[in-house]
């Protein structure tokens, strides 16, 4: 059975920095694109990052552009996000998915075959 499980969610002040983990197990993703998504209270599911089977190809959304970092360890089955100069905006349910379906729906949820639960993320002003 194939799990996602995200940590390192918590409270933080505005302009901090902080790193979400997401470690995956069941089978290894180490081929496949994972990526990062956030859900802020009565909003929809957004694409944050999504980051290549080798690492070396990163795709970002223009709020975390600049801002955020997406890398994997294949080694660890994980894939984590170092998110710093963190707004009040960003707050939200951070959740990684794995398996790209089709790289039209990058930014779409239904562009990802497997997901997590989610770890809170919260910035205080």
């Amino acid at each position: 059975q194939v799990q996602l499980v995200e940590s390192g969610g918590r409270l933080v002040q505005a302009g901090d920095s902080l790193r979400l983990s997401c470690a995956a197990s069941g089978r290894t993703f180490s081929s496949e694109v994972m990526a990062w998504f956030r859900q802020a209270p009565g909003k929809e599911r957004e694409f944050v990052a999504f980051i290549r089977s080798n690492g070396a190809t990163t795709v970002y959304s223009d709020s975390a552009k600049g801002r955020f970092t997406i890398s994997r360890d294949n080694a660890k089955n994980t894939v984590y996000l170092q998110m710093s100069s963190l707004k009040p905006e960003d707050t939200a349910v951070y959740h990684c998915a794995a398996e790209m379906l089709n790289i039209v729906h990058y930014r779409e949820t239904r562009g990802y075959r497997y997901w997590g639960q989610g770890t809170q993320v919260t910035v205080s002003s």
